[in-house]
């Protein structure tokens, strides 16, 4: 028995021993914003140097990833092309990210909606129609009202994306038989063409 007891001991002594090594827990270092005797600014963070990039984000191109000019104004032309597959990419991205609030069609009807959120302008008001392309965008990256940002989950290119779908979208709701080009006209099926 005094065996047993002794060998307890010994074995707690040698877990509570194992547990005392603290090289690398107890290392002199700084926690940011603390203040430093080291440096004669007082400062344990370091400035960072004029002209530093952080990797990957050198956003050189302002209209492309704020939607304004320089002076701050809004860019009413896209930073690239639109072709089918920007609109497709627009689409997925609307769907995923906008039609909680917006609907599919843009109309402000989402299911957040309806289930008491606050209910966001449809697309197809005419100070939304005629708002330069860089707002839109500016309202994805930024937020609006009761509208969060979307900075952190919309990559630019897939922000300038949805502005695209959305203009596809402000047509398609406000679309005359005359926008459709005459050689198109007999495939459509006209019972409810304006």
């Amino acid at each position: 028995m005094r065996t047993e007891i002794a060998m307890a001991v010994i074995l707690c002594v040698a877990a509570s021993l194992a547990g005392c090594r603290q090289d690398m827990h107890d290392q002199p270092k700084y926690i940011p914003l603390r203040p430093s005797t080291f440096f004669d600014d007082g400062r344990s963070a370091r400035p960072i140097p004029a002209g530093t990039v952080a990797r990957g984000h050198l956003d050189a191109d302002t209209a492309f990833y704020t939607g304004k000019m320089p002076d701050g104004t809004y860019v009413d032309k896209f930073p690239f092309p639109i072709t089918k597959q920007v609109l497709l990419r627009g689409q997925q991205r609307y769907n995923i990210y906008c039609t909680p609030c917006h609907d599919r069609l843009g109309t402000g009807n989402g299911m957040v909606v309806r289930r008491g959120f606050r209910h966001p302008p449809s697309y197809h008001i005419d100070r939304l129609r005629q708002a330069p392309n860089g707002y839109i965008f500016d309202v994805i990256t930024n937020g609006f009202g009761a509208m969060q940002d979307y900075s952190a989950q919309i990559e630019p290119a897939d922000r300038w994306a949805i502005v695209a779908y959305e203009r596809a979208l402000q047509l398609s709701q406000d679309a005359t038989m005359n926008d459709v080009p005459p050689e198109m006209r007999s495939q459509l099926n006209t019972g409810g063409a304006r």
